[in-house]
């Protein structure tokens, strides 16, 4: 299965939860959090303008980006969780 964002959705993957602490201590489930980043597997074509054009978006797949800890609707994709986010729900693009 597939999942092909419409309008100015993008599908994302989140980035791994870390496991355990810089100073090397274990975190248990309930303790982590939602990650806030991820790459970008898909994008849509584009939000459709009132002049019936499409606005190009600004991210691309592949890119890392930022995202609100609440922001999305969590799916599935062959066992994988993944994210489908608005373009607006999108906090940065991460360079470098």
């Amino acid at each position: 299965m597939i999942v092909k964002p419409l309008d100015d959705r993008i599908v994302v993957r989140p980035a791994p939860q870390e496991t355990k602490t810089e100073s090397g201590i274990f975190l248990p489930e309930t303790s982590k959090e939602r990650p806030m980043t991820g790459k970008v597997i898909a994008v849509g074509p584009g939000l459709r303008l009132d002049h019936g054009e499409r606005a190009k978006p600004s991210v691309k797949k592949g890119d890392t980006v930022v995202y609100g800890k609440y922001a999305g609707t969590e799916v599935e994709v062959k066992g994988d969780q993944h994210l489908i986010l608005r373009e607006s729900e999108l906090l940065g693009v991460m360079e470098g």
